[in-house]
């Protein structure tokens, strides 16, 4: 219990400070600095390095079997168990984290040594920033005239398969799955005896920027390799659109879309060998999309 006497020091002490005065008592209200090189974190561990599909959350289930069964079939939280009516601290922590690293595969940017080790050149969309970018979709589908230009001069004309890589919602998927699907990509394309295009990677970029560069490129089937946006299960999901003979303002129901590219989803490896037959099927049949039979 804090007696009126030193309830009336604390008070005293408080006022004195904010006239900016020293206070007699001030040893007895303040607490011991503590500098960041004090603290020790040799034993702190990066909380989204843990497989929440493995961990048993809820307290004394029926069926632990089942329950954990089911969380391997799935990246949702089921079963996040509770204190009182709200979420348990280590609940929120991974919550917290999972959004950060979605929040960083928007806001960061590919690294430009992975664009060089492919072999990609760049060319950028009117969007000027990551914030544009995400406030103007309809800049992240065009490009300036030099942009154009750069298109023209570096690229084979009239290729049956243009391949294109793009940051989109996620660089982080791009940097996680590039060195793998690209190269089966072009393996298996060349195992079908099809002629590729001069690929390049395209920043800031939103799905319909393909349509202006199967246009330019003059290509038969044009592919874009794009980030997509995040979640709190994985920052690094990857989607492939494919469009036979694309072209600018063209319906939603002419692309083929192969999503969920990443090492939880359809690995980088197996979804480019399965991009390929879905182009060579293009290029035989001539079209995509919902005309396409697969």
């Amino acid at each position: 219990m804090v007696s009126e006497k030193d309830l009336k020091e604390i008070v005293e002490q408080v006022l004195s400070q904010l006239d900016g005065k020293p206070s007699d008592n001030s040893d007895k209200c303040s607490l011991p600095e503590t500098k960041v090189s004090d603290v020790d974190n040799s034993e702190l561990s990066d909380i989204t390095e843990v497989n929440l599909r493995e961990q048993l959350l809820v307290p004394e289930p029926e069926n632990k079997e089942e329950y954990l069964e089911l969380k391997k079939n799935t990246a949702a939280r089921v079963g996040a168990w509770r204190s009182g009516p709200r979420c348990k601290t280590s609940t929120l922590l991974r919550f917290r984290a999972d959004h950060a690293v979605a929040m960083d595969a928007v806001f960061t940017s590919v690294d430009e040594k992975i664009v060089e080790e492919m072999d990609l050149f760049t060319v950028k969309t009117k969007c000027k920033d990551k914030d544009q970018y995400i406030t103007r979709p309809d800049l992240g589908r065009q490009f300036a005239d030099e942009e154009i230009n750069k298109i023209k001069e570096n690229c084979k004309k009239n290729p049956q398969v243009q391949i294109i890589v793009a940051d989109g919602l996620s660089s982080t998927a791009i940097e996680a799955n590039i060195r793998d699907i690209l190269p089966t990509l072009k393996q298996g394309l060349e195992g079908y005896g099809l002629e590729l295009g001069t690929p390049f990677f395209i920043k800031y970029g939103r799905v319909p920027s393909m349509d202006v560069v199967s246009e330019v490129t003059g290509a038969d089937v044009t592919c874009l390799l794009v980030g997509e946006r995040p979640g709190l299960a994985t920052g690094e999901s990857m989607s492939a659109y494919i469009a036979y003979k694309a072209t600018v303002g063209m319906p939603e129901a002419r692309r083929n879309v192969v999503s969920n590219i990443h090492k939880d989803g359809t690995a980088a490896v197996e979804a480019g060998a399965h991009i390929a037959h879905i182009i060579n099927e293009m290029v035989k049949q001539k079209t995509s999309g919902l005309d396409l039979e697969l």
